[in-house]
């Protein structure tokens, strides 16, 4: 009904719920370097974001 809430309790969990949702892929494909849906540089980011707010 509204935007789904991507506040996880670690960083794992909010990547996971992302890949769920279809916005991040399930695996790397190192086939382009580092493309927007990699699921590498989403739990970089959950983690930045995570230790920003902590």
């Amino acid at each position: 009904m509204g935007k789904k809430d991507s506040k996880a309790a670690d960083p794992r969990a909010r990547v996971r719920k992302l890949m769920k949702a279809g916005k991040v892929k399930k695996k790397c494909c190192r086939s382009k370097p580092r493309c927007k849906k990699c699921p590498v540089l989403a739990l970089k980011k959950a983690k930045a974001e995570f230790a920003k707010a902590a």
